[in-house]
């Protein structure tokens, strides 16, 4: 395995993982228009680690 090869699949990892973060960003109504299933809303524990890991990556 070439490291071409791994850096092909490492890019298509973030992207796909940008498309899922995107999607799930959507408000519940659009993702279940679009078939996407509708992620359940951050919770108070979620908002609490995100603030202290940050979230402007």
């Amino acid at each position: 395995m070439s490291m071409f090869d791994s850096l092909g699949r490492f890019r298509a990892a973030i992207k796909h993982a940008q498309s899922v973060r995107a999607m799930n960003s959507l408000p519940p109504e659009v993702q279940k228009d679009i078939g996407w299933p509708v992620s359940p809303r951050i919770d108070a524990q979620a908002n609490l680690t995100r603030l202290i890991l940050g979230s402007g990556r």
